[in-house]
């Protein structure tokens, strides 16, 4: 079984530490910086082997370089994304698997947010590391794709069992929220989720992981087929990804 270890950093990242123990294998998805890493690593006593890469932006890779200078890690991403991830050591695509320990992850093509961002998926574990795709109750900005092929994104994470944890790399929930519930305001499960939202983080707790189940009934950006958000839009016959589309859009200005 996997040990996950959340480590909050900068504003509202989180890096995620994963430790395979059978296989005295440890990796780090999206390390925004290396020294709140390699101090978890210390106190853990385990050894970096891996990095993971979800997708380029600077809060997520960030600590490639001094963690493989400081622990001999290899550095996993995307291969299409080669020249702008520091320190790729292996390239992968969608569907390669890559093996932790006696724990395997599966690579999805989630694009959309960039071009060549890409989810990991511990089908074993019922976990999906999943970067800048999709956040609680929220997604992410489409900064080099477009709605279409983001929506194509959504799907497959949509099409993961109910009981996938989603392991987002921001603190974005209760703010999403707030949009959610202008594009949805009578949906009872999104009202009760809200409350228990603003429950934890009025203890500082975090938000994430969430379960897809609940963002499957809550977050706008999974509803695209909910009857009052297509009124609430104006788009009752629209394709689903058109109405994604016009989501994205709202939010965008949302403040």
């Amino acid at each position: 079984m996997l040990e996950v270890v959340q480590i909050p950093v900068l504003h509202d990242n989180y890096i995620y530490l994963i430790h395979e123990p059978n296989g005295w294998a440890t990796a780090v998805i999206d390390p925004a910086v290396a020294e709140p890493v390699l101090q978890t690593l210390e106190e853990k006593g385990w050894k970096l082997t891996h990095i993971l890469n979800t997708h380029h932006h600077g809060d997520h890779v960030g600590g490639n370089i001094e963690l493989k200078r400081k622990t001999g890690c290899a550095v996993v991403a995307m291969a299409r994304d080669k020249e702008r991830i520091p320190g790729i050591d292996i390239e992968v695509s969608e569907g390669d698997i890559i093996g932790l320990g006696h724990a395997e992850a599966k690579v999805l093509d989630v694009p959309g947010h960039t071009s060549g961002h890409i989810a990991f998926w511990f089908a074993e574990e019922y976990a999906l590391f999943c970067g800048d795709t999709l956040f609680g109750l929220g997604c992410g900005r489409l900064f080099e794709g477009h709605a279409k092929e983001m929506w194509s994104s959504l799907e497959k994470i949509r099409a993961l069992p109910l009981s996938t944890r989603i392991y987002s790399a921001h603190e974005y929930t209760q703010a999403n929220g707030r949009f959610a519930l202008q594009m949805e305001p009578e949906n009872q499960a999104l009202q009760q989720r809200m409350e228990q939202i603003a429950k934890l983080r009025y203890l500082g707790l975090p938000t994430v992981p969430s379960l897809l189940e609940d963002e499957l009934a809550t977050n706008p950006f999974l509803r695209p087929h909910s009857p009052e958000i297509r009124r609430r839009l104006g788009l009752s016959k629209a394709a689903d990804w058109q109405v994604f589309a016009e989501i994205r859009h709202r939010k965008d200005s949302f403040t």
